[in-house]
C-alpha cells in the first residue's frame, strides 16, 4: 500500500514525460498561495519531502477534493519544476485524514507527528541517521524509515488502535532513533551499564546510573521509565497498562528529548500539553 511509483530517469529532457513522475504521498501541510492555489508539503516513500503546487485547489470546482489535506495518503502525479514541483493528478489511497479529524487527541497527536517529521526530513537537519537517509544532489533527504514510521503512526491513530498520546510520544522516539538520536531507557546511555537506573538525563541521552547521573537529572517514577522503553521498543501491553502519572511524566521527557535535538519546540505539541 505505501510503495513508491517509479520517477523518471529523465534529468533536463524536453517536454512533459522527461519531468514527470507518480509516486504514493503523505500530506504533511499546505499553504495558501495566491487567490486559489495552494503549497503541498508531501513526505514520499522513494523521494523524501516534497513541496508542490496544487493549481486552483482552493476552488469548489478543484478537481483534486479532499486529497491534498494534511494526513491523507494519495497517489499523485506531479512535474518537476525549477523551485517547486506541480501536482498534476491526485487520488486518495486511504483517507486517514478524514478518520482522524474526528477525534480532538488523535487530529492534535497527527498534527505534531506531521510537524516533526517535516522537520526531520529537510536537508538542513544535520546529522542524519543510519538508514539511508542521505542528501541527494538536488537537496532532497531520502527518508524511508521516516515515511514507514509516519504511515504506521498516522494508521494507528485512524483505527484507534492505542491512546493518541502513547501512539505520539512513541512515534516521536522511533522517529528521533531513525534519525540518529537513539534514546536508552534500559541501559545507562553514557557508560551502558544495564539498568533499570533511577534517573534520566535528556542531554546524555536517557536513563543514567549513579555514577554517571550529572547535577539536574531527572527522577522519574520507575513506571515512567518503564513506560518510555516500551513506548521506544513497541511494548503495547506495558505502555496501554501505564497509569496516568507515568503518562504524564513520559510525556514531559519526550517532550524535551525532541526539542533538545531539533533545537525548537513544535507548535503543535505545545497545544496538546495545554490540554487536559
Amino acid at each position: 500500500m505505501s510503495g513508491s511509483g517509479g520517477r523518471s530517469t529523465g534529468r533536463g529532457g524536453a517536454g512533459y514525460a522527461a519531468n514527470s513522475y507518480r509516486t504514493n504521498a503523505l500530506i504533511l501541510r499546505t499553504y495558501k498561495l495566491g487567490e486559489a492555489d495552494r503549497i503541498i508539503v508531501l513526505l514520499t516513500p522513494g523521494h523524501g519531502q516534497i513541496r508542490a503546487v496544487a493549481k486552483g485547489v482552493r476552488r469548489t470546482t478543484s478537481k483534486f477534493g479532499a486529497t491534498l489535506e494534511p494526513f491523507m495518503l494519495s497517489r499523485l502525479q506531479l512535474v518537476r519544476g525549477r523551485n517547486l514541483d506541480i501536482i498534476t493528478q491526485a487520488e486518495s489511497v486511504t483517507p486517514y485524514g478524514q478518520w482522524i479529524a474526528q477525534d480532538y487527541d488523535a487530529y492534535s497527536a497527527a498534527s505534531a507527528m506531521v510537524e516533526t517529521a517535516e522537520r526531520l526530513t529537510v536537508s538542513d537537519i544535520g546529522e542524519v541517521g543510519e538508514r539511508g537517509e542521505l542528501p541527494r544532489p538536488d537537496g532532497r533527504v531520502e527518508a524511508p524509515s521516516q515515511y514507514r514510521l509516519l504511515h504506521g503512526a498516522l494508521a494507528a491513530l485512524a483505527r484507534g488502535t492505542h491512546a493518541p498520546r502513547l501512539l505520539l510520544h512513541s512515534y516521536l522516539l522511533r522517529s528521533l532513533a531513525t534519525a540518529g538520536w537513539a534514546a536508552s531507557f534500559t541501559t545507562c546511555s553514557k557508560c551502558e551499564a544495564p539498568g533499570p537506573h533511577r534517573s534520566v538525563n535528556v542531554t546524555l541521552g536517557g536513563s543514567v546510573c549513579d555514577d554517571c547521573r550529572p547535577p539536574g537529572s531527572a527522577t522519574p517514577a520507575p513506571a515512567t521509565v518503564e513506560l518510555l522503553a516500551a513506548l521506544q521498543s513497541g511494548r503495547w501491553e506495558v505502555a496501554d497498562a501505564a497509569p496516568d502519572q507515568a503518562r504524564r511524566e513520559a510525556a514531559g521527557i519526550v517532550s524535551g528529548y525532541l526539542q533538545f535535538h531539533l533545537e525548537r519546540h513544535l507548535k503543535s505539541l505545545s497545544v496538546m500539553d495545554q490540554s487536559p
